[in-house]
């Protein structure tokens, strides 16, 4: 099964390939086609953290070294905590010590936190190089290592420093998820829910049809290729058709600016990207009932779905509502002091909003307090 997906974009097209066992073969996809050479240069810096590359840094070299690339190593500390400015200079470092230059390439080999630093470091090094994202967890497949956002976190916002830099190629193998730890592969179901939930009403009964969503080996590959393909899919399109978040590609923010808010607020310890987003996906559901934007049985049609996913459907404990509202004005959708939400309207369908009174969002949040 292979799955080679364009995003459409006039400046920087480029290809998703979803192709299981591909990444023994990453040098030749980064070569090109004799047609359509990629010309990403001899000199590559991957870029990964001490886990992954224990699991497939050698096989990541031997591949980019057997297709004639020179090959050099950058490891990060793993965990969004490090996804910091400090942390980004270990990158420009690495990249000066091997002397890349504008026509060399970062390779992301890495989660989604990996392949944000390293797409920003590509964007700020040299004012620009390659940046090829080679994603190893369901959460970066389906959604960070396609469309071009990367950035690093600021102590008091998610991803305020950053930069739109879409890459030359995005390779994904499913197999390296067999390394994946559960709650991770948990986490990044959200967001194929999320694809479902605004976008793709078909994907959504296929996960409805599985019976089970909360780990990889109660998968069948057809169903894991399916779900990498509709996602992909998904956000190549809203990408093609809104490259810079104008208008379109806002709705895929759905979950995400409560979720946001929690993650900062919790020191990004107490729930992953993924669990922050169901919560917020959650919240951004029930402002929609309230609002009679949706139905309540939609509505509890996602939460089934969360929950058979085990992802968190509540606020942790002890987080302040106060400051869940605070946080939401520092958020970068905000426009003109107003919050924007992405809400549905109904299963395959949403709308970006900033007309939700903060009544509402107090009233959604004091009923998903932890009990």
């Amino acid at each position: 099964m292979q799955s080679v997906i364009p995003v459409n974009l006039p400046q920087h097209a480029y290809n998703v390939t979803i192709a299981p066992g591909s990444l023994d073969q990453l040098g030749t996809w980064m070569q090109g086609t004799i047609e359509h050479p990629l010309k990403l240069g001899s000199r590559v810096l991957v870029v990964s953290n001490p886990v992954v590359f224990e699991h497939y840094g050698k096989r990541t070299i031997a591949s980019l070294e057997q297709a004639g690339f020179t090959v050099a190593m950058c490891l990060l500390p793993d965990g969004e905590p490090y996804k910091t400015l400090e942390t980004l200079t270990k990158i420009y470092d690495a990249a000066l010590a091997n002397r890349l230059e504008r026509s060399s390439t970062f390779v992301a080999l890495g989660g989604g936190i990996i392949g944000d630093m390293t797409g920003f470091a590509a964007a700020t090094w040299l004012r620009g190089v390659n940046v090829v994202q080679v994603p190893t967890s369901l959460l970066a497949m389906v959604d960070a290592a396609i469309g071009g956002k990367t950035g690093v976190n600021h102590p008091n916002g998610k991803n305020l420093i950053g930069a739109f830099h879409q890459p030359r190629l995005v390779l994904i193998d499913p197999q390296v998820l067999q390394t994946l730890p559960v709650r991770e592969f948990r986490a990044a179901i959200a967001e194929v829910i999320k694809y479902g939930v605004i976008w793709d009403a078909n994907l959504f009964a296929q996960l409805e049809a599985a019976p089970h969503l909360d780990q990889l080996s109660n998968l069948s590959a057809e169903l894991l290729q399916a779900m990498l393909t509709h996602s992909c899919q998904a956000k190549a399109h809203v990408v093609s058709k809104d490259e810079k978040e104008a208008g379109l590609r806002a709705i895929l923010n759905y979950g995400h600016t409560i979720g946001h808010a929690v993650e900062s607020l919790t020191g990004y310890q107490v729930v992953n990207h993924g669990e922050a987003v169901a919560i917020g996906m959650v919240a951004a559901a029930e402002i929609a009932v309230a609002l009679q934007l949706w139905r309540e049985t939609d509505a509890q049609r996602q939460l089934t779905l969360l929950e058979k996913a085990q992802l968190p459907t509540r606020l942790p404990v002890n987080i302040d509502l106060d400051a869940i509202l605070s946080s939401l004005q520092s958020d970068k959708k905000v426009e003109a002091g107003q919050v924007r939400f992405v809400l549905p309207t109904q299963i395959g369908a949403a709308i970006v909003t900033d007309q939700v009174p903060t009544a509402v969002i107090r009233q959604v949040l004091q009923q998903m307090r932890t009990i």
